[in-house]
């Protein structure tokens, strides 16, 4: 019986255990990060006080939210994927040179960047689920494909003047309630992006996802056993083959958030978000071994990544190096917790 699946009488696919060890990891992920915000707020202060700099992380991070969702689905399979970075940037490329040189619109720039994601995740899935090629090197090939084709789309950084993009990219959505007055007294009302909006959406529906639908069972069962998953009737290559286009479909997704809050494209753009992405799944409770996650721990990972990275800074550790040590030890931290739940659950089952 694969990790957390159980089946009832009528052999209907049940996810209590699972869900229990996910939601006892989120409820860690949860507490971790509101007990670093609010020690920052404490200790620090400053910037930390007003509303819109916790709005901001949302703000700097829509895209990074997509692509860790995406990587948990991924991850929950049991697989990875480490070319959702790349596919930021080649996605922010191409449609930077469609809006400047071509003559695009909006539209075309969301059609381009969910098309250059739709086609990894075909490519990619299929290799890893039909032809059973390990999915960490499937997606190393992938980024390395996708680093590639931006250089070739354009070596030189473009910043986008296209009205109609600039008016969406600057539309600023108030939030009541959480303005602040500035140094001169004037209130100041806090506001998220649009890349907010869309990012928060898509974690509401890939949750519901997971939770309700049995698309979103079969991926918790593949990932805690595969053989016993395709014992209980689930097909296991389909749902890897769909878990690989559903994550390249964020990251495509995620590109064009990213683009909407750069504004420019630059074979710079995502560089090192897989690693983010990963880090920021596994702090929001999925486990490398698959079978567990949630993609509200997820989101809370991004947050909890991002909010030690601002306290470091704060401290006036400003050097890149402190940021990546602060970073691996949130990790090693997650990981041991992590390794205590599954400790736990074995000790639980003898």
């Amino acid at each position: 019986m694969p990790k957390g699946i159980a089946v009832d009488k009528q052999g209907r696919i049940k996810a209590r255990a699972s869900m229990s060890d996910t939601n006892l990891l989120l409820t860690i992920t949860v507490l971790v990060f509101f007990a670093l915000y609010l020690s920052a707020v404490v200790f620090l202060g400053g910037g930390f006080t007003k509303p819109q700099n916790f709005l901001n992380i949302l703000n700097n991070n829509a895209s990074l939210i997509v692509l860790s969702c995406g990587m948990s689905i991924v991850m929950i399979t049991g697989g990875i994927d480490i070319s959702v970075g790349a596919v930021t940037s080649l996605v922010c490329m191409a449609g930077a040179v469609n809006l400047e040189q071509q003559g695009g619109s909006v539209l075309t720039v969301l059609l381009i960047g969910l098309g250059i994601g739709l086609a990894f995740g075909l490519v990619q899935g299929y290799l890893v689920a039909y032809l059973e090629i390990q999915p960490f090197i499937v997606s190393l090939a992938g980024m390395f494909f996708a680093k590639g084709m931006t250089t070739i789309v354009s070596k030189e950084p473009i910043r986008v003047t296209n009205e109609g993009f600039l008016a969406v990219k600057d539309t600023r959505i108030t939030v009541p309630g959480l303005g602040a007055p500035n140094k001169l007294g004037q209130y100041i009302p806090a506001y998220v992006e649009v890349g907010v909006v869309i990012a928060l959406l898509a974690v509401v529906l890939l949750f519901c996802l997971l939770r309700w639908t049995k698309l979103g069972r079969s991926f918790y069962a593949v990932g805690g056993n595969n053989q016993s998953a395709n014992m209980l009737g689930i097909n296991v290559r389909r749902t890897k083959f769909l878990a690989h286009i559903l994550c390249s479909l964020l990251a495509g997704l995620g590109g064009i958030l990213y683009f909407l809050h750069v504004g420019s494209g630059d074979v710079a753009n995502g560089a090192g978000d897989e690693m983010n992405a990963i880090a920021s799944s596994i702090i929001g409770g999925t486990l490398l071994t698959g079978g567990v996650g949630n993609v509200a721990g997820t989101f809370f990972g991004v947050l909890s990544l991002n909010t030690i990275k601002r306290i470091v800074s704060s401290l006036g550790f400003d050097e890149a190096w402190w940021s990546n040590i602060t970073v691996a030890a949130m990790l090693c931290l997650f990981l041991v917790i992590q390794s205590i739940v599954l400790l736990r659950k074995n000790t639980a089952k003898q």
